[in-house]
């Protein structure tokens, strides 16, 4: 499972995605979950930061979904035209 920090914007978010991504390299589950629960202070960066996540998972043969997505931040994915690439962990 990767978590997400409570905090992801511009500033964080390159250093965010590689941490992320090694540890999603390190992970032998054929299912990434991205728990994004306890992230409440966010802009766009952070669905580049999921998205990234996700491109990697998939490069890898992996599946991807996300757990506790903000509804702000749910919002900002449907704007943008990426919300179903996020699927919720059901």
């Amino acid at each position: 499972m990767l978590v997400l920090p409570a905090e992801l914007t511009h500033a964080q978010a390159g250093a965010c995605l590689g941490m992320l991504v090694q540890a999603l390299r390190r992970d032998p589950d054929a299912l990434v979950v991205a728990d994004a629960s306890a992230t409440t202070v966010f802009d766009s960066s952070a669905l580049a930061v999921l998205l990234g996540c996700r491109r990697e998972a998939l490069a890898l043969g992996k599946g991807f979904v996300v757990r506790g997505l903000h509804e702000r931040l749910a919002s900002l994915a449907q704007l943008y035209g990426v919300g179903e690439l996020l699927p919720a962990q059901s």
